[in-house]
């Protein structure tokens, strides 16, 4: 029988106005951010932006300068880390290398005076919840990097935490075992139902496998949101550029009869339904993924470009393309069977897919 969720699936968890200074640095700023039970949320962003020192507030390791932290609604502030029921995954594992993998996993219940039947029957069941149960006696040196970082998570889990926090967990790892553990991972959370926040600079790691992603940049949360929303919807420019990729082209939008247009600055235009989060005409910065591009054969209200180079990825083909002034941007195109790539140097014509996401923000001058 697998860990049961027990009451992990009632914990919340609630970051109000959390700021940190490091000998007067400013690393989190005005932090508030509300975990739903059985949520898997990813802080993301690049280093140094503050979601590692997040992370160490919520597991008591640090002391917020300011602000509150709640677990299931109660303020822990007060609370050692060894009380507040939240459990860490760093992303060296930190396993003892004297001990082997049962010891490893049941030292967190011996630390708490745990019977010795109970110790064996817990970590029979972490065993199986991470499907290593022919590994009790072996040592970490005699693992491979995936199955230290089982151990690691089953050694968090052997003590029943209310919130699960991992620490870049998958840095140290391949592309092809880094995917596995985050299924692994994935699975493990939703078989649980434990609250879950873990830190990220990945972009992708954090859009499949997060309900919901906090971006953070300069110590602050530049947008919460769901994964769909953070790549859809971008809040803010940082957000636009850091999550995926895109095409950051400058221009200037208005309004006509029929509907808004962009006077690209490298050259043509582009007709649009809508502008988000920014509708202003004036001067902009359209953001626009490279799918949300294509090739088109007529020469008005688009965007004169030539080939540089084309990149076929499986069912898609990437494009570079040079615009009028130089410039350069990126066009994604599904292949169909029998279609001819374009060719370096041909001569194209850019427009915007329908209903195509983009989003506009304002230039600064």
């Amino acid at each position: 029988m697998l860990l049961a969720a027990r009451d992990t699936t009632e914990t919340s968890v609630a970051l109000e106005q959390i700021t940190h200074r490091y000998a007067g640095t400013l690393a989190v700023e005005d932090v508030n951010l509300t975990i739903a039970p059985g949520e898997l949320i990813a802080l993301l962003g690049p280093s140094g932006c503050g979601k590692t020192t997040l992370l160490r507030i919520v597991a008591g390791l640090l002391q917020q300068s300011e602000g509150r932290v709640l677990l299931g609604g109660s303020v822990v502030d007060k609370l050692p880390p060894n009380e507040r029921g939240a459990g860490i995954v760093f992303q060296n594992y930190a396993l003892f290398p004297h001990m082997t993998v049962s010891a490893n996993i049941g030292y967190g219940l011996r630390a708490r005076g745990a019977s010795r039947d109970a110790i064996a029957d817990t970590v029979a069941r972490m065993l199986e919840l991470v499907r290593m149960q022919g590994y009790a006696g072996r040592y970490p040196r005699e693992l491979s990097g995936g199955q230290q970082q089982r151990v690691a998570l089953a050694r968090t889990l052997a003590v029943s935490p209310k919130v699960l926090l991992l620490d870049e967990p998958f840095g140290a790892l391949d592309k092809n075992l880094r995917l596995d553990m985050q299924i692994e991972v994935k699975r493990l959370q939703r078989e649980l139902g434990i609250t879950t926040i873990m830190v990220t600079h990945d972009q992708e790691e954090a859009l499949s496998m997060a309900d919901r992603i906090a971006v953070m940049s300069g110590g602050r949360v530049e947008q919460f949101g769901s994964p769909e929303e953070i790549y859809d919807r971008p809040a803010t420019r940082f957000v636009a550029s850091f999550v995926g990729t895109t095409n950051m082209l400058p221009g200037r939008i208005s309004r006509t009869d029929r509907g808004l247009v962009v006077e690209l600055t490298a050259g043509g235009r582009l007709m649009m339904n809508q502008a988000r989060p920014h509708d202003t005409a004036g001067d902009i910065l359209l953001s626009a993924r490279p799918e949300h591009l294509t090739f088109v054969t007529r020469e008005i209200d688009t965007v004169p470009a030539s080939i540089e180079m084309a990149l076929p990825l499986g069912p898609a083909v990437v494009y570079e393309v040079t615009l009028a002034d130089g410039s350069q941007a990126k066009v994604t195109v599904l292949r169909a069977g029998h279609t001819e790539l374009h060719r370096a140097g041909e001569r194209v014509y850019l427009a915007l897919i329908p209903d195509a996401p983009v989003s506009v923000f304002a230039r600064e001058a």
